[in-house]
């Protein structure tokens, strides 16, 4: 019997890593040219925000099941702050905020729905070799 890891991912497993790879990318960058360019609030200190989004790539990268669960949950404080920003922030910094929860809401979906195929990937393998 083969390991969860040593199998072939399906088409829908390796898409749902793209975009959750991209996405973090994405996320992770903007937070950082928010902070520490497009709208600064003080000396740069706030990019330290990102770091949990540096630490998810490499398994994310690695396909990690562990790191597409924990940063299911994590990405919800970004879209908290791009919620709580969005009402007070004045200017361009709405757009930022904007921007801030809908890569949030894009990140979460793409980690759920890489768990949810790998699951079911997982399931199906053994279903598989029974019946061969």
């Amino acid at each position: 019997m083969t390991e969860p890891s040593a199998q072939v991912p399906t088409s829908a497993v390796q898409r749902s890593r793209w975009l959750s790879f991209g996405t973090c990318l994405a996320l992770l960058v903007l937070g950082l040219l928010w902070e520490l360019s497009l709208a600064r609030t003080g000396a740069g200190t706030l990019a330290i925000k990102v770091v949990p989004l540096v630490f998810a790539l490499p398994g994310l990268w690695r396909m990690k099941l562990y790191t597409y669960r924990w940063l299911s949950l994590a990405v919800w404080l970004y879209a908290a702050e791009g919620a709580v920003r969005i009402n007070s922030a004045p200017g361009r910094e709405v757009l930022l905020a904007g921007a801030e929860i809908v890569l949030s809401v894009l990140l979460f979906t793409a980690c759920a729905w890489h768990v949810r195929a790998r699951l079911a990937a997982g399931r199906q393998a053994p279903a598989a070799a029974a019946a061969a």
